[in-house]
Parts: C-alpha cells; structure tokens; sequence
C-alpha cells in the first residue's frame, strides 16, 4: 500500500454504520491489524461496544485520534462535518491525508475548514461495504495527489468496487449508488410482498427474491451484456414477462425511478451547501 509510513496508523473519526462497516472489513481483510486502527465517537456507551467488537482503541476524543495518525478518515453524518473539522483541523498537518465519505460533502468545504493544505480525497460509498460488496466513487481535493487516491483507493477496494470521477459527478453517484440500495430493497419488499399474497410462505418469497437479485446482478456485472439485450432474453412474444413489462410500463415505474433518483441527487446537492 502506498503511504507516508511501513505501517500506516488510520484513524476513522465516526464510528456509526458506515465507520464500522469499514472498520469490519479493513480487519476481515488483513490489511490492517487492530492496532493500527484508532476510531472515535460521540458517546462512551458507543465506545465501548465498538472497542468490545472489534478489539480496537475507540474513545471520544477525535483531535487527539486524529493527530497521531497518517490517515483520517471521517465518516460522521453530512450535519455533523463542520463541529467535527473545528475539532480537529488544529491537530491535523501536511503529511496526512484525509479521506470523507460523508455524502453531499465537497472537498473544498472540508479543505476551507482546515488550516493546512492537507490533501483531502472525497469518497460516495454505499451499504454493501458491510459484506465487501460496496460501489465506491473516489474524487481528488486541489491538494490531494496521486499517492493520496491510491491511499482511499487500497482502502476502499478491501470492501468492494472502487472507481475515480470528476467531484462535480459524485452528486449523481449519490442519487444513483449511494441511495440505490435502498431502491432495491424496497423493489425486493414489493416483491415479496406480492408472493405472499399469491400464496407462497414468506421466507420461501424471501429466498426466490434475493437470490433472483443476486444471479440477475452478476449476469449484468460479467456478461458485458446490455441491459436491454438481458430483458429481452427473458420475455418471450405473448408469454407472462411482456405481460408484467406492459403493466409496469403503464404504471410508469421507469419514470419513477427516474425522479427518485434525480430527487436523491438534488438532495445530495442541498446537503453540500
């Protein structure tokens, strides 16, 4: 792994849900041992859990875990990033880099904040990081090299998927990746909801779904088929997948989706500002 020390010390600042998924997988995957990490959080009680879990130093002092590391990455809630950054920018210097996954953030917000020119790299992950599956999106700050995105990059690519486009682009993968598992789940719920009430046990729906999910997205992933050419190699002429097409068709759920998601990323817009 590239990076300013043997061993580099990496201090994730937020221990929520994505600050632990992260903290999981960096330990599943060996690249890092339990005393290379340090994390924070606001409470003693959250503290202590994640420190019980994952056999880690975690306490609620962020300036102090930040300062003794080569790596910061912050991964508290969007509202909460400003308090954060007064908290620690008088701690942090030149030779670390800063990673955030906090969504709608932009770099130069968290570079405005800090009172070096600390290279900063901007990260739109998603929920499948908690079973190394994630869709990460990297964006370089001004000050952030190549040395630094490779540092997010080794990262992320221990939870999953990792790619690198233009800031001005990540509001979009926010709308699209960020929040897109939630549309699938909720696809998923509908689902099996409707198995129920054609008469199917719900863990019998449950089990047909999430594995139709799972082969129907590793044919999309490997096949290097377009999407279009896979539907239409299910739905033969006047057979029952046309039948379901026409009425989804009708209800314009094609549109929906495209206005959640062009929802999902104004959102992300508002949340940057």
């Amino acid at each position: 792994m590239t990076a300013k020390h043997t061993t580099p010390r990496l201090a994730i600042l937020g221990a929520g849900r994505m600050g632990e998924a992260l903290l999981s997988g960096l330990l599943r995957s060996g690249a890092w041992t339990t005393g290379q990490i340090v994390c924070t959080t606001r409470s003693q009680r959250r503290a202590d859990l994640i420190a019980g879990r994952h056999d880690v130093t975690v306490h609620t002092d962020s300036a102090e875990a930040a300062a003794g590391a080569d790596i910061v990455l912050i991964a508290v809630k969007p509202q909460s990033i400003a308090t954060l950054l007064a908290e620690v920018a008088p701690k942090l210097h030149r030779g670390q880099t800063v990673i955030s996954v906090a969504a709608g953030v932009g770099t130069a917000s968290i570079e405005a904040a800090l009172l070096e020119d600390i290279p900063v790299v901007r990260v739109m992950s998603n929920v499948p990081v908690q079973v190394d599956e994630a869709m990460s999106v990297l964006a370089a700050g001004v000050h952030a090299g190549p040395a630094d995105v490779e540092v997010a990059r080794t990262i992320l690519g221990h939870v999953g998927k990792v790619i690198e486009l233009g800031e001005e682009q990540l509001d979009a993968v926010t709308g699209l990746s960020g929040s897109g598992p939630a549309y699938l789940f909720l696809l998923a719920e509908t689902m099996i909801e409707a198995g129920i009430l054609l008469g199917l046990q719900r863990d019998v729906a449950t089990e047909l779904i999430a594995q139709t999910m799972v082969g129907s997205a590793k044919m999309l992933r490997d096949s290097g088929r377009h999407p279009v050419e896979l539907r239409e190699s299910v739905t033969s002429p006047g057979g029952t997948t046309i039948a379901a097409i026409r009425v989804l068709e009708q209800e314009r759920v094609r549109a929906a989706f495209i206005n959640a998601i062009e929802a999902a990323t104004l959102r992300s817009r508002e949340l940057g500002r």
